[in-house]
């Protein structure tokens, strides 16, 4: 069913084409190209001096924002499309750093802000906001990951611009980060015939991560960040990357705390899957080589490669990442980084009110015939244990089941397998429901509150109550702080404390987040996971 992929993105009727064209411009409003800057008339006091140039950037309100600073030395392309990122150089110049850098490319999706805005392969910038005025000691330093499903996404989404976090957090120094998605940061290259010469094009995504981190760490001293406590956080695949970042060799140096909105390592493909989807995509194209492949257009690329749909991410290659992440967590490798994490109630209802009910089962089935169609019949018949006790429509059922494989289960497992490792893991259930429909408690739909955006309602159709979404927010940042997100009465937004217990493998406690009554409560009483059907199954990767 390859055109299942197609499928995910929605039909651009009259209306829709308007609505698009409509998101463009509000997303588009801000751009232009930084410049160097030659003479001596600009504000000295908007100036960072980093390795690779000097910064100036643009104060609105107390906070300075600078944003497009490159973090490679050389854009990724020509030559350089699917080779690993390459390293900053020392500069003595001055630049402007006024405005986004271009989206990776991807095609435009109306769901996805950082799509509508201007691409090019020439992508790897990043963004820092900081209060005004020198820090009494060093910030420490939050840096955002955005989601996208691997394929999709960027920093220009006006949801993930940290302005409103700086002004409420003058504290915390915010950066958020690109990176390149799709098939120009996941495809598999190195069993084509040529292909020796790209052994990193499988997990290009990552390198540019872990690059932009290099950067971060050497560089945000400047403006007033601590570069020995950095939180990386993200959502969806920016959730999905930081849970893997740490499993990559020498990344410590650069992250001392994790933060994961529903997405972990289960999200992931193996080389056997990569290699099949880099094939169908070269089957299309007509490709033999990558040196054909190269001289292939960005257009036809992506068009050729939606295809893989949701199918391409971090790859498992047992280099860079490891075969298992998640027994490299239950043999302590991540032991020293301590991690919030958890997921919404009814994830997956956020691709049902997206693409519909009835496409949604299209893709549903197309998945399973995929992935769980192969699986020994014991855990098939754990499958069909589960949906035969889902209540609702089969879309219900369905939308249940991979909420479960690619996150409830998911979370758990990994709350569970860095606690036996000697890690410290807070995790977290999220319930308030959407006004939108089909799409209840999913995907996405706590983002407006913890970024400050109540505006977004994109996800919600409604803003989360005020003082509930400043209380998350408050944990979030008390964790990037001192390694644990309870609240004392001082310090919590409506005056009550919060403690946040650690979870443990007997208790299981984490932090329900009812709109009206946060709370911590025993999984078990929450029931979060199905154990006896579910979360044996994630044993399985299900990209």
């Amino acid at each position: 069913m390859s055109d299942v992929a197609d499928l995910l993105l929605p039909k651009l009727n009259e209306e829709k084409l308007k609505e698009l064209n409509e998101a463009k411009k509000k997303v588009r409003a801000g751009y232009g190209e930084n410049k160097k800057i030659t003479d001596d008339s600009y504000d000295k006091s908007l100036a960072v001096k980093c390795v690779n140039g000097t910064f100036v950037g643009k104060k609105t309100e107390n906070v300075i924002a600078y944003k497009g600073i490159p973090f490679t030395g050389k854009p990724p392309i020509g030559e350089l499309r699917w080779k690993a990122p390459e390293e900053y150089l020392p500069d003595e110049g001055i630049y402007e750093a006024y405005y986004n850098g271009k989206s990776p490319c991807q095609e435009e999706d109306i769901s996805e802000g950082g799509s509508l805005y201007y691409q090019s392969e020439d992508c790897l910038y990043l963004n820092v906001w900081k209060a005004e005025g020198e820090p009494v000691e060093k910030r420490p330093v939050m840096v955002w990951i955005h989601g996208g499903g691997y394929a999709m996404g960027g920093t220009a989404d006006p949801l993930y611009d940290c302005h409103n976090l700086a002004m409420e957090n003058p504290d915390v120094v915010f950066v958020s980060i690109a990176y390149r998605v799709g098939i120009f940061g996941y495809i598999h290259l190195s069993h084509l015939p040529d292909g020796n010469e790209y052994p990193d094009a499988q997990n290009l995504g990552p390198m540019d991560q872990m690059m932009a981190l290099k950067w971060i760490h050497e560089n945000i001293e400047g403006f007033g960040g601590d570069p020995d406590n950095v939180t990386i956080f993200g959502e969806s695949a920016g959730a999905g990357s930081v849970t893997m970042l740490p499993l990559i060799k020498g990344s410590h140096k650069y992250i001392k705390r994790v933060i994961a909105q529903s997405g972990a390592p289960s999200i992931t493909i193996s080389t056997e899957d990569a290699i099949a989807c880099t094939n169908e995509v070269m089957d299309i194209l007509g490709c033999k080589s990558v040196a054909e492949l190269n001289k292939v257009g960005v257009d036809k690329l992506l068009k050729a490669s939606a295809v893989t749909g949701l199918r391409i991410g971090p790859e498992r290659d047992g280099k860079y990442l490891p075969l298992d992440p998640y027994e490299a967590y239950a043999k302590g490798d991540v032991k020293d980084i301590e991690i919030l994490h958890g997921c919404n109630k009814d994830e997956m209802n956020y691709f049902v009110y997206l693409m519909g009910p009835e496409t949604f089962e299209m893709w549903a089935a197309d998945r399973k015939t995929r992935k769980i169609a192969n699986l020994p019949d014991e855990d098939k018949e754990k499958v069909e244990r589960f949906c035969g006790n889902a209540v609702g429509e089969d879309y219900e059922k369905d939308s249940d089941l991979f909420s479960q494989l690619w996150f409830n289960a998911a979370h758990i497992r990994l709350s569970e397998e860095h606690t036996k490792g000697g890690g410290k893991s807070y995790t977290y259930y999220f319930t308030p429901e959407s006004s939108l429909p089909y799409m209840k408690c999913g995907h996405a739909t706590e983002l407006a509150s913890i970024l400050k955006h109540p505006e977004e309602t994109e996800f919600t159709g409604r803003a989360y109550d005020e003082t509930f979404s400043k209380i998350m927010r408050k944990m979030w940042i008390q964790f990037a702080k001192c390694g644990n997100p309870s609240l004392s009465a001082d310090i919590s937004p409506d005056g009550k404390a919060y403690e946040w217990p650690l979870y443990d493998t007997t208790n299981r406690q984490m932090m329900v987040f009812d709109e009206f009554d946060i709370h911590s409560e025993k999984e078990s009483d929450r029931k979060v996971v199905d154990w006896d059907n579910t979360y044996p199954l994630t044993k399985y990767f299900y990209l």
